[in-house]
Parts: C-alpha cells; structure tokens; sequence
C-alpha cells in the first residue's frame, strides 16, 4: 500500500449555479443531475480515483449504521451513514452541509472509514459503530486515527430545551456543551461532543479543522443558514478519503 489519499472539499471550484455555487456534490439535492456528476468527476480526479463510480456516497438517514464497501454500488445507493473498506482506489465520500465529516485512518492494517454524524447519529452511535466495522476487517483501534471535517459551529448551532434534554438524558457528560442564549435557546457545541465520543474509544489520535460551515458562507454549504435565507434546496460538500494502490 503506497498511502492514503483524502479531502475535505468546500464549496468552491465546481460548476453548479445559483444556490448550489459551485462544488455541489450532492446526489440527493434539485441541482442538475449533469452539473453534480461533473463536481464529483472533479473531486473524484482531485483525489485520484480512477471512475467516479468509485467515489462512493450512501443515502445517509442520520443512522448508526455503518457498511462494508466493497464495490460501485452505482445509483442504488445502500442507507448508512458510515462506510469501511480495506481495498484501494475506493474513494469514501461523505456528504454534509453543518452536520459533522468524520474520516478514519489505519494506516498499520490498510483499512479506512468514512461517517456521517448528525446530532441523531452523534448520539446514537454512528462513529463508535464505524470503528467497530472497521476492526472487523482487520483495524486496531489503537492504530486509528480520526479527522473531523467542517461543520456547524457553536455559536451557530441554537437548540432548543427538549434537544438539550435529550442529550442530558443519553449523555449526562455533555452538559457543558450548551451555552446559555437567548430566552429558552442553547447553543450547542456538536464539534466536541463528537470529538469527546472518539476519544472515549481510545483510538490514537482525533484532529478536529474547526471550520463553521454556518458562518463561512464562501467556503461550505449549511443547511442552517439556507433556512435562515429563506432558501428552497442546498447544496452538500464531500469529505472524502481512499487507500491507494
């Protein structure tokens, strides 16, 4: 094995318009189906995949469920919202626009993840069952290492009480992760609980990019700030990582 490749891509370089400006990546949005094909030929060349049909995006449903990926799996998109694999040239491709990129690394055993982690996922599991799939075909926890990509920041991310309620309820460790806002809102810090419930598994490392999708307009897509717009679609950015040849 030669190395391993990944990105966290933003929102610029790409070819979609409008609301989608310009890096769309997201299979599941109204952008032209032609203009996110060509954004994923794009980040698929970036990276070094040989066929964008092995850049490879689940229909994510904010789940605890992670899946072995083995092969193009083409337009029938299986539903998890985490992805191994221990075979190079297979590109894993995330999509987010403030929900949390998790890329995982055993560089010793040849294996790599890729989750989706949502507050829902965050909660429920979804990192803790992606490294449990990945020791499954061959990693060490010990050996694994973990980025967390660009997502939604605190001061961006407002909650209500029955949302802090419930996170006190699963995890009473992370009640300070919500500061106090206005009236009965919080604001909730999703960047470190994530980091915090990787670091509960005793892998090796957890790097964290500390961007705030919702705040930098330019660079990342957030679904938050679309809803604040007014707006009727958003677009979705990739994090995307791949064992090479």
């Amino acid at each position: 094995m030669k190395g391993i490749r990944h990105g966290f891509f933003g929102r610029q370089g790409g070819t979609s318009e409008g609301i989608y400006e310009s890096l769309n990546l997201g299979i599941g949005s109204d952008d032209k189906p032609k203009a996110v094909m060509r954004n994923r030929r794009r980040v698929a060349d970036t990276i070094g995949v040989k066929e964008v049909d092995l850049l490879l995006s689940c229909h994510q449903i904010h789940s605890d469920r992670a899946i072995l990926a083995t092969m193009p799996w083409g337009k029938d998109r299986p539903q998890a919202d985490g992805m191994v694999t221990d075979l190079p040239g297979i590109a894993l491709c995330i999509l987010t626009a403030d929900c949390v990129p998790v890329l995982f690394a055993d560089r010793k055993a040849g294996v790599i993840g890729a989750c989706h982690a949502g507050w829902k996922g965050a909660l429920g599991g979804i990192c803790e069952a992606t490294i449990a799939k990945m020791e499954e075909i061959g990693a060490h926890r010990k050996d694994i290492h973990a980025a967390i990509g660009p997502c939604i920041g605190q001061e961006s991310y407002e909650v209500g009480p029955e949302f802090r309620d419930e996170f006190l309820k699963q995890a009473p460790w992370s009640g300070n992760l919500f500061h106090a806002g206005q009236g009965d809102r919080f604001h909730f810090n999703i960047e470190t609980f994530v980091k915090n419930r990787l670091l509960q598994t005793k892998i090796a490392w957890v790097d964290v990019i500390g961007h705030d999708t919702c705040a930098m307009d330019e660079m990342y897509f957030s679904n938050r700030r679309r809803n604040h717009l007014g707006e009727p679609d958003y677009g979705r950015q990739g994090s995307v990582i791949m064992l090479e040849g």
